[in-house]
């Protein structure tokens, strides 16, 4: 067999059976610092697909950071078919300055495709899409909840793509939902160059979660593991499927006060479920929020004071709520028990 040929990327090359970390440049700041995307590559010596696992789009969304610093620690990778492109941090700008955004306001996961010409958003999507993204077969795109809420572990897929379904099954998150792609997006313009994308919702921004971070690098090995880009061998199993969502609904402050909340992520509620109470300072004043259907809290708020109008919670409606429990609970325990992480790992 003729021996694989070597990964080329940002001028520098990577052989087949290593890995190295690549510095492409992006911009110098305005005291002269350099601002690289880092990513590393791990080039197997036997084919198989292009894949990339990304974090921090949103310079905030730390747990992505940490489950790709421990996806590169993992074992399993040491046996890896064809080639994985890992980049921690794609917003390095927004990760140093603790901001979901960059320097000049915009949200990098509204400013693809980009151009090289362009804005320093533009540019970082462009430099992001094109020496990543459209080298790749497909990605795992992991993000968190915006600061001051949480999200249950969840992918979102793009309606009508089979191949993200079953990606998505592999993963065995807690839930699955249907999530159209938005003008500007990574998902947009990935899925109008033929690339897929699986998307990661976990936790809170500027916050670790360990049961998040745990879940996340496990369903990528599971994903790596179905694209038989790894072997069985140190790839755990949830015994129970993910949940599906046929459709959410965000319930608001219906004005603005103190948030007591009554329920948290992950419960399954009942239609007409007192959620929470919003109070007014004096506490002459009271306003609950309840549940219009049957359902699972995906997100949640976390800041005990709002406006009216405000997110409070994320309800998905599920398919076979009566086993949702069952399953969420299984999947609780699996995770606090999974082999692959040691104590040591626990933020």
């Amino acid at each position: 067999m003729a021996k694989r040929a070597s990964f080329e990327i940002g001028g520098e090359t990577v052989a087949p059976g290593t890995r190295k970390v690549i510095d492409l440049p992006v911009s110098v700041m305005s005291d002269h610092t350099p601002v690289h995307l880092s990513v590393e590559v791990i080039h197997g010596r036997q084919p198989g697909p292009t894949v990339f696992v990304s974090a921090a789009v949103h310079g905030d969304e730390v747990i992505g950071v940490e489950i790709a610093r421990r996806l590169l620690k993992s074992a399993p990778l040491r046996s890896l078919r064809g080639t994985l492109l890992v980049v921690p941090i794609v917003n390095s700008f927004g990760f140093l300055n603790h901001s979901r955004y960059l320097p000049d306001r915009r949200d990098l996961n509204r400013s693809f495709p980009g151009h090289a010409q362009g804005s320093l958003a533009s540019r970082l999507a462009n430099l992001f899409l094109t020496e990543i993204v459209l080298r790749c077969d497909f990605g795992i795109d992991l993000h968190s909840a915006a600061v001051h809420r949480t999200n249950l572990p969840q992918i979102r897929v793009t309606p009508g793509v089979p191949r993200l379904r079953q990606l998505a099954s592999a993963f065995g998150p807690p839930v699955i939902i249907n999530s159209p792609v938005r003008s500007g997006s990574l998902r947009a313009e990935a899925k109008a160059k033929g690339v897929d994308i699986l998307l990661y919702e976990a936790g809170e921004g500027l916050r670790f979660d360990e049961m998040a971070v745990r879940s996340g690098v496990a369903g990528i090995l599971r994903v790596l593991n179905s694209c038989a880009m790894l072997p069985d061998k140190g790839i755990s199993r949830p015994r129970a499927a993910p949940l599906l969502a046929v459709e959410t609904h965000w319930l608001r402050a219906p004005r603005g006060g103190l948030l007591r909340t009554f329920r948290g992520d992950g419960e399954i509620v009942s239609e007409g479920t007192v959620m929470a109470a919003v109070s007014g300072p004096f506490g002459n004043t009271e306003a609950e929020i309840l549940a219009p259907f049957d359902g699972l809290v995906v997100g949640r708020a976390v800041m005990p004071v709002v406006n009216e109008g405000d997110a409070v919670f994320h309800l998905a409606q599920v398919a076979r709520p009566d086993a949702a429990n069952e399953a969420l609970e299984d999947m609780a325990d699996h995770l606090s028990r999974d082999p692959l992480f040691d104590e040591d790992e626990i933020i």
